[in-house]
């Protein structure tokens, strides 16, 4: 169907946490000395909406920034190989008494 992206790997994550955090407080410090300034409380909270819209926007989404490091996984070593013949195996001898 569609093949859309749905994961960011670890180092996109913490990349879209720091942007989200330093556009918040950017955000925020504007909207504080802005509110200041015109006196309403209001408009400091408005500028944050928009910070708080602006930072979800860019780091929510998995954009292909955030997928430039893919973890690498290894293949699956199999140590205990299974019996061939069920009746050879413990439960085999369980089952027949």
């Amino acid at each position: 169907m569609l093949d859309i992206p749905t994961h960011m790997d670890f180092v996109g994550q913490g990349k879209a946490e720091r942007w989200s955090r330093l556009i918040i407080t950017f955000f925020g410090v504007v909207g504080l000395i802005y509110g200041a300034i015109v006196q309403q409380f209001s408009q400091t909270v408005y500028v944050l909406g928009v910070g708080f819209l602006l930072s979800s926007l860019i780091t929510i989404p998995p954009w292909p920034f955030y997928r430039k490091n893919p973890v690498k996984w290894q293949k699956p070593v199999i140590t205990d190989p299974k019996p061939q013949n069920g009746d050879s195996s413990d439960e085999g001898k369980k089952k027949k008494k």
